[in-house]
């Protein structure tokens, strides 16, 4: 009984005795062993799962002190009845009830037979999100031998020991005081000094407190905005093509898409504009071309919206991943009268399972933006705030930043090479460095068929179809990313993605 209970595995990445201790966690929470049932003795146990004797005691002691065990002398360890109470046992969960509804006044209470019930179907929805066309990206991309992945980070680039140093501080105890308690819709006050200070800088923005809000990312940024800015009679610009989920966002709350073409300075926007309440753009590294707006036509967009008195959001995607090139102002540095909205976050730069994100626009806008969010979640989680400001306050994330541009520069060079070596993959590199490469393929190969092909290759890559407003696009496009896959890798990658592509081909 004990040792299908248990499953201990010395290659996992987790002590023997931590193990131990979430496997009788887990059988005691899920009533697997009664309360009151004796464990086997350390020594009984330890021979049965081939461990020792020692991390057994560590771990029944552990149980113990959390009230999960109780010890008694001289009997050995048993399952605490307390840690159960107020839980509903097990197998009365599992049984339904038959229909029992409320007597009639004066009468006796009815039992409907089973076979009587009409049948409950699930509630009905009135979106259907799950029509939406959507980037499918496998979640294992890590065991794929070429994971030309995009919007993922390097886990040899993370750097660990500087994240635990700035974690360590945000347990302290007095810091613990602080990030427990609820702040209702406040952000964390040193991260938000950080992000004025130190990131918001880089980008030749300036703002005060009451202008910034932290998200949980960019996209949480993006929908606060939609929610706010959009009704079912407004129109919305977009670029085409355009980040996939920003456009299925504005697609929930605005009435009608414009999509404004991409070219090589960027999104081309026309009269059209005049209809818009907002356009949503990239400049920094459009998505997902990987086009860098240059200043002059940055200040073009500007007058164009002030023009139409059109808000403009900017979403400045991968502007700190610039390593062939000067910076470029962000269209937020260069509005006089608080057109743009700024969007941000620090997924690319550090981990976007942190979900820190960020977003600059009148103090009016952001008051509404608070409160919104409020409804929706009060805040992000206060832990995560602090240990991201310790980070960014120690220096650590301008440290990071350096190593992770020079280890994409190299990627990036050696991609570009690769692309170049094989005339059956037409790509314009990124002016301006990025983490992805914009790929067309030849004539009459389908770019869905390739990505599923290439998965079974070993291969992942992103096609490009999604990514137009259109269903069907003009060309055959496809993404690929040079953020997760290492220097030496990415040649051999390319030259199986050419073979599988030719075998369209031909």
């Amino acid at each position: 009984m004990w040792r299908q209970l248990f499953d201990i595995d010395p290659d996992a990445g987790q002590s023997l005795q931590s193990q131990l201790r979430q496997a009788l966690v887990k059988a005691i929470l899920d009533q697997r062993v009664p309360p009151g049932t004796p464990l086997p003795s350390s020594r009984a146990l330890a021979g049965e799962l081939g461990i020792a004797r020692n991390t057994v005691v560590l771990a029944y002691q552990h149980l113990v002190d959390e009230s999960y065990l109780v010890a008694r002398e001289r009997h050995g360890y048993f399952v605490n009845p307390e840690m159960l109470h107020g839980r509903v046992p097990r197998r009365a969960a599992r049984e339904r009830p038959e229909c029992t509804p409320a007597p009639p006044p004066g009468g006796e209470r009815c039992v409907t037979p089973p076979e009587a019930r009409p049948t409950r179907r699930e509630p009905a929805v009135v979106m259907d999100l799950l029509a939406q066309r959507n980037i499918e990206q496998p979640l294992d991309w890590q065991r794929y031998e070429y994971p030309f992945i995009y919007g993922q980070v390097d886990g040899s680039l993370f750097p660990v020991n500087d994240w635990r140093e700035a974690v360590r501080l945000s347990l302290r105890v007095d810091a613990i005081g602080r990030w427990t308690q609820d702040r209702v819709d406040h952000d964390d006050d040193l991260l938000v000094e950080q992000i004025l200070t130190r990131v918001l800088p880089r980008r030749g923005v300036w703002a005060s407190p009451d202008e910034l809000l932290i998200t949980t990312g960019a996209q949480n940024a993006l929908f606060l905005i939609a929610q706010l800015l959009l009704d079912r009679h407004a129109d919305y610009g977009i670029e085409d093509p355009c980040y996939v989920d920003a456009r299925n966002i504005f697609s929930l709350f605005g009435r009608r898409a414009v999509p404004f073409p991409v070219g090589p300075e960027g999104v081309e926007t026309d009269e059209r504009l005049a209809g818009c309440r907002l356009v949503y753009v990239t400049p920094s590294h459009q998505c997902p071309t990987a086009t860098t707006m240059p200043l002059a036509a940055r200040e073009r967009l500007l007058n164009q919206a002030a023009r139409h008195d059109v808000t403009v959001i900017e979403d400045d995607y991968e502007s700190e991943l610039n390593f062939t090139g000067a910076p470029t102002p962000a269209l937020k540095s260069l509005d006089p009268d608080h057109r743009v909205v700024y969007v941000g976050s620090l997924s690319k730069t550090l981990a976007p399972g942190l979900r820190i994100g960020f977003m600059v626009g009148p103090p009016g806008f952001i008051r509404q933006a608070r409160a919104l969010r409020r409804l929706m979640y009060r805040h992000p989680p206060t832990n995560t705030q602090r240990t991201v400001a310790h980070f960014l306050a120690l220096g650590h994330h301008d440290s990071a930043l350096l190593r992770i541009t020079r280890a994409y520069r190299e990627r990036f060079l050696v991609m570009q090479a690769a692309l170049a070596a094989h005339e059956l993959l037409a790509s314009r590199a990124p002016t301006y460095g990025g983490s992805s490469f914009w790929v067309r393929l030849p004539p009459g190969v389908d770019a869905q068929r390739l990505q599923r092909d290439a998965l079974e290759r070993s291969v992942v890559l992103n096609a490009g179809d999604h990514y137009f407003a259109d269903a069907t696009p003009p060309a055959p496009y496809c993404r690929l990313g040079f953020s997760s896959i290492d220097a030496t890798r990415i040649a051999a990658g390319i030259d199986r993605l050419v073979e599988l592509a030719n075998a369209q081909v031909r």
